[in-house]
């Protein structure tokens, strides 16, 4: 569905990615994760060509997105659904019109279709009737996730792409954002690509994981992709900067941070 061959980023000369080489099967949930630059969100807009990459190409669905015109373009990122890390509602529009966004867009259905799509997304997400008068000022945080990722699915996307889906969110909160990405998978036939820091999100949504690390803190002509299996290998990986995140520590980093520490 999405390929990555020989994928270099960088901004006015400072590398992000590098030599990165990936391939997403049609239907997998894949999950990324690693410590904050290492490029995550960064995979996301190169999927959907909203960045170009400095070297290699990025494929999505046999077509080379850097080979598409502005038109073709914009229909084949009508394939994929966002979720974004802030849930990037419209503040000045209500819950229903934030749903209803995308479709109106669009001007291929009827104002029933289009009723009818909203409130069956928004059912989906478990959201409570009578919530698509309120603005998103009158949302908590999970809600105001919840909606926009009513508003992804609204236009059947194939693919979905999350980035960083429980950030800000309770722990009661992340387990239902969790348990809905699960339930998208199972409703919808979507390949799904999630950019998170939560362990226990990765471990319950993930089919695959994929850990990138820093291009700036590599021994020379080491990968950029530290792992690439699913949650139960990662939880044997040897790999010590591996286990280190996986489990939180910060002991090596503080000794970067403190050179005369011990």
């Amino acid at each position: 569905m999405i390929t990555f061959a020989d994928v270099a980023m960088e901004f006015e000369g400072h590398r992000v990615l590098e030599r990165i080489n990936l391939e997403i099967p049609r239907g997998q949930t894949l999950v990324v994760i690693g410590e904050s630059g290492c490029g995550k969100t960064v995979l996301l807009k190169l999927m959907i060509g909203l960045l170009r990459p400095t070297k290699g190409k990025v494929t999505f669905d046999g077509k080379v997105l850097t080979q598409l015109g502005d038109a073709e373009l914009t229909r084949q990122r009508l394939r994929f659904g966002f979720l974004f890390q802030g849930a990037a509602l419209f503040d000045s529009l209500s819950v229903y019109d934030n749903v209803a966004f995308g479709m109106r867009e669009q001007r291929k259905l009827t104002s029933k279709d289009i009723d009818d799509t909203v409130r069956q997304r928004l059912q989906e997400v478990g959201l409570p009737p009578g919530v698509e008068a309120k603005k998103p000022a009158e949302l908590s945080g999970g809600m105001k996730k919840r909606v926009g990722l009513a508003r992804a699915l609204a236009l059947n996307p194939e693919v979905m792409l999350y980035d960083e889906p429980t950030t800000g969110l309770d722990p009661i909160m992340t387990d239902v954002i969790s348990e809905l990405i699960l339930q998208t998978r199972q409703r919808h036939p979507v390949t799904s690509i999630v950019v998170t820091h939560d362990m226990k999100t990765a471990q319950k949504v993930a089919d695959r994981i994929v850990m990138l690390h820093p291009w700036s803190r590599l021994k020379p002509g080491e990968s950029q992709v530290l792992f690439d299996g699913t949650a139960n290998e990662l939880a044997r990986c040897a790999d010590p900067r591996v286990q280190q995140f996986v489990e939180g520590q910060a002991r090596e980093r503080l000794s970067e941070l403190n050179p005369f520490a011990g």
